[in-house]
């Protein structure tokens, strides 16, 4: 029987590796990654997949070559992996439209963010930050994929209590946040953002995550010079999936 070897690429991570420990593959800044073929296709139209939402995870961890843990994943470096996954598997031009109108994007332009490398101590996820209202010094990390999954469960847990609107904005922050003036009790936090963390500082952290955290910019600019977020859905993949 004949045996048929997958061309593969190496993609590089907007974290630089700097962030994973050392003992993990991930520290090396790259991944391997597979071209795509009709078994991610068949992927991509798993309605299974579809309607719980893991449809774009299931296609990058059938494409990966790379032996890493992909709950590991930051979400920046996650997000370069799905623009390669895509040019690998259907080119570099992507097609849609956003608010009736169209546009095109060349995807191999995209850069990744800028992001301070001294603030990193490497093989450590955690950097400082002085709230500038409060002054209190915090501590916070960058969501993994694994912090994204469970805020996803904690979310779906709340909504029982509060209908179809959960509080999605504070449960973000108390995954982000690890301590606070050197306390790093989960309930110290919790109680911190919920009872003391005032929306101006709350705002100047988000701000200065976006900022600082590595990542592919996605941003792009409309006709009316709006600058959005380039969709990114199953269509992203397949057109016509």
């Amino acid at each position: 029987m004949s045996e048929f070897k997958m061309p593969t690429e190496i993609v590089e991570l907007p974290s630089k590796g700097l962030i994973y420990p050392e003992d993990n593959p991930l520290s090396s800044g790259k991944v391997e990654m597979k071209y795509m073929t009709a078994k991610e296709e068949d992927i991509l139209t798993n309605q299974s997949y579809i309607q719980n939402g893991t449809v774009l995870d299931k296609v990058l961890q059938s494409l990966i070559v790379s032996k890493i843990n992909f709950d590991d994943l930051i979400i920046g470096d996650k997000n370069a992996l799905m623009i390669a996954a895509r040019v690998l598997g259907y080119g570099k031009d992507y097609e849609f439209t956003y608010d009736g109108e169209s546009y095109s994007v060349d995807l191999s332009t995209l850069e990744n963010t800028d992001f301070d490398l001294d603030s990193i101590e490497r093989g450590k996820n955690e950097f400082k930050f002085t709230l500038p209202n409060s002054g209190l010094d915090i501590t916070y990390k960058i969501l993994t994929h694994a912090d994204e999954r469970k805020i996803t469960k904690e979310l779906e847990g709340l909504k029982k209590l509060h209908k179809n609107d959960p509080p999605e904005l504070s449960t973000r922050l108390k995954h982000i946040i690890t301590s606070v003036n050197g306390d790093a009790e989960n309930k110290t936090v919790r109680q911190f953002v919920d009872n003391a963390l005032l929306a101006i500082d709350s705002r100047a952290l988000r701000k200065h995550i976006s900022k600082n955290q590595p990542d592919v910019d996605l941003k792009f600019t409309t006709n009316g010079g709006q600058e959005v977020t380039i969709p990114i859905g199953i269509s992203f993949f397949w057109p016509d999936a």
